[in-house]
């Protein structure tokens, strides 16, 4: 005890000195405050022009999926992962599916960002081809992983200063943009949220289902919980507050732009709608909106890529795939340098695959047709986004569920509370799944279909564990 006392190595653990408002501040630094901007344009043509209402139906979702991974991170404080929780409180092979989805949003995700830099800065240089810039995005990615860079909290928070500045800037031009310009009236103000001439229930669903994206990492305040006063309240109430900060943020930013650029005026690119939107309110905002969001995608596919690297080094840690490769670490740098470069080549590939797999519907729809139906487009962008969710709703579906085992099956007073949230989440999150765009339901559902096959050959019909999915702690 004298020991213990005296802060020796031995007794050495990690300090609660997160308060609540550093964990919001967290979660919102983590999701990014302009997350609706890089997916606005597909939400728009996805949704037939409702992006404010897609947005908070999506809230709505996340909040009730956020109460339950707040509760879920009381009973494990320093798991915070969707596979722990559905492992442990349902089953080892139901965790493993969860899990199984979990990689491919880890493997999309760089993809979806190198395909969206991409074209922006193919926007900005279009005498630079789209393939020149992906290739160099994902070698830069891969080059900055390989070494080991990693971004500080307060680069991190010094970005997230910077991307609030942007997003006042550009309320203050929306604002003169708007209320300079004449309109027909309070339809006008009204027509974002509903339109009755082109609203259609399947398609906001369906725009629901990607809107989901601009919540995506909000999980990720569980991991914090050895770190934070009073775990047990703060992170449940971080985790929620976060999501409708984040909501309530994001409707307010799309609610503008569509206000400035109604859904019935095509836009040059889907992909990149918003910078277009940003540049009608105020020229200069073109390349500031672009340039902030190169940033921001810039980030969030570094840390993708290291984060996917981590996973599957966890995974050939353990046995599940090939230890020679994907279990080594650089003995310099301590990084799984392998895995970077898999996941990097991967992205690379992914980059030009999904663009061309987006493209095959429009094109038979142009040949079917005889020219006399004009066929939806789909994005290599919106394709990966797509595919991102589908993983992310599962994980999702699979923390409710968790959460509804745990504190209503099996509490003994059945209690209302730990009803309600739990089952609004898991359903909401259910129809936003069901609403994913068919490809995307297809090249999931066939994603999900080899991991159970190969997790029912190793585990001989999962009568044994194969992947202790935990993420490995950081090296010292």
């Amino acid at each position: 005890m004298a020991s213990a006392s005296s802060g020796t190595p031995a007794s050495a653990r990690l300090r609660r000195t997160l308060t609540l408002w550093d964990l919001i501040l967290y979660g919102v630094i983590v999701i990014q405050p302009v997350a609706p901007m890089s997916v606005f344009g597909v939400l728009s043509q996805r949704g037939y022009g409702h992006v404010v209402t897609t947005i908070l139906i999506a809230m709505v979702a996340m909040l009730f999926t956020a109460i339950s991974y707040g509760r879920m991170a009381r009973a494990y404080p320093s798991a915070g992962s969707a596979f722990t929780y559905v492992g442990q409180e349902i089953n080892p092979a139901l965790g493993y599916v969860t899990g199984w989805s979990m990689v491919m949003d880890y493997m999309l995700n760089p993809m979806i960002c190198i395909i969206w830099i991409s074209q922006q800065a193919h926007v900005f240089a279009p005498g630079v081809p789209y393939a020149a810039w992906a290739v160099f995005f994902a070698l830069v990615f891969t080059a900055l992983n390989v070494q080991g860079v990693k971004t500080s909290a307060r680069v991190n928070t010094a970005l997230a200063a910077g991307m609030g500045v942007v997003i006042a800037i550009f309320f203050v031009a929306a604002a003169r943009f708007i209320f300079g310009n004449p309109h027909d009236g309070a339809a006008f103000f009204t027509r974002p949220f509903y339109d009755p001439q082109s609203w259609n229930t399947k398609a906001v669903l369906g725009g629901t289902s990607v809107a989901v994206l601009t919540y995506i990492g909000f999980d990720g305040i569980s991991t914090l919980s050895e770190e934070a006063e009073n775990p047990r309240r703060n992170i449940l109430l971080a985790t929620v507050l976060t999501c409708l900060v984040i909501g309530i943020l994001s409707a307010v930013e799309v609610y503008a732009a569509q206000l400035i650029w109604p859904a019935s005026q095509p836009y040059p690119d889907v992909d990149t709608a918003f910078t277009f939107v940003a540049g009608r309110a105020w020229a200069p905002l073109f390349a500031i909106i672009g340039f902030t969001l190169v940033v921001a995608n810039f980030g969030s596919g570094m840390g993708a890529q290291l984060g996917a690297a981590r996973l599957l080094y966890g995974m050939g840690r353990s046995g599940a795939l090939p230890k020679s490769f994907f279990g080594a670490v650089d003995a310099k740098r301590h990084v799984p340098r392998n895995n970077v470069l898999f996941v990097g080549a991967l992205a690379l590939a992914g980059a030009f695959f999904l663009p061309w797999v987006a493209a095959i519907p429009s094109v038979l729809g142009r040949f079917f047709s005889s020219g006399h139906l004009t066929p939806p487009t789909t994005s290599g962008y919106e394709l990966g986004a797509n595919l991102l969710n589908f993983g992310a709703l599962i994980a999702f579906m699979g923390v409710n569920a968790a959460a509804f085992v745990r504190y209503y099956l099996h509490e003994e007073q059945k209690k209302l509370t730990n009803l309600l949230p739990p089952v609004f989440g898991f359903v909401i999150c259910l129809l936003l799944w069901l609403s994913l765009s068919t490809m995307a339901l297809i090249f999931g559902a066939i994603w999900m279909a080899i991991g159970i096959a190969f997790g029912a050959w190793k585990t001989q019909g999962f009568r044994g564990n194969l992947v202790d999915f935990e993420l490995p702690p950081e090296e010292a």
